[in-house]
């Protein structure tokens, strides 16, 4: 089972970075989680340099796909060299896109007729993808889900753990990286936001 994150030069660290460490918290045989990247390494928004464990092409062919956002994800809508290895196919992978990730699958074509959530600065640009913008924090359809503001990416993390392995696996993620003192409060109301769009 690999999922791959994929990041863009300029990301945003809470949305790949949260998501990588929740997911790399299942312990199952084959369960692989990576960053994948147009290039060897790439730079977030805030200067921290990281290195890629996938290509792109790695990241076609992963059974679950998470797009992360970034302060030039219109740049990167905007290259028809980098949008050309974007090759995902919901028939077969679950994908889910964060803030202005959600660009970028609306630009692939891949949210037409489905209602998507992502940060405010991208709301307009989504729009203008033609693709209607909900104010929630999470929402899916079938093997596609996209979540809106930072801190959402919990809730993405928890939708591909309980769709590709278990809710109590998702459960027991969000438990664990809960804070002290809410752990309870914490987990049900991150479940709550999923439940709707699990199958």
């Amino acid at each position: 089972m690999h999922i791959a994150i994929v990041t863009f030069e300029g990301f945003n660290e809470l949305d790949s970075l949260i998501a990588f460490n929740l997911l790399n918290r299942v312990k199952r045989p084959n369960w692989r989680v990576s960053i994948a990247s147009p290039k060897r390494s790439v730079r977030s928004m805030n200067g921290l340099a990281l290195e890629a464990q996938a290509t792109l092409e790695d990241a076609c062919q992963a059974d679950a796909v998470l797009v992360g956002s970034g302060v030039n994800t219109r740049d990167v809508v905007a290259s028809p060299e980098l949008m050309s290895r974007l090759r995902f196919d919901p028939a077969r992978q679950l994908l889910g896109a964060q803030c202005s990730g959600t660009l970028i699958l609306a630009r692939l074509g891949l949210l037409d007729g489905v209602p998507a959530c992502t940060d405010l600065v991208t709301k307009p640009w989504v729009e203008e993808a033609g693709i209607a913008v909900i104010n929630q924090p999470f929402t899916a359809k079938g093997n596609v889900a996209t979540a809106g503001g930072c801190l959402s990416s919990q809730y993405l993390a928890a939708w591909f753990i309980a769709r590709l392995a278990d809710v109590e696996a998702a459960r027991g993620v969000l438990f664990h990286a809960a804070p002290v003192g809410e752990k309870e409060f914490y987990v049900s109301r991150a479940l709550e936001n999923i439940a709707p769009f699990l199958r």
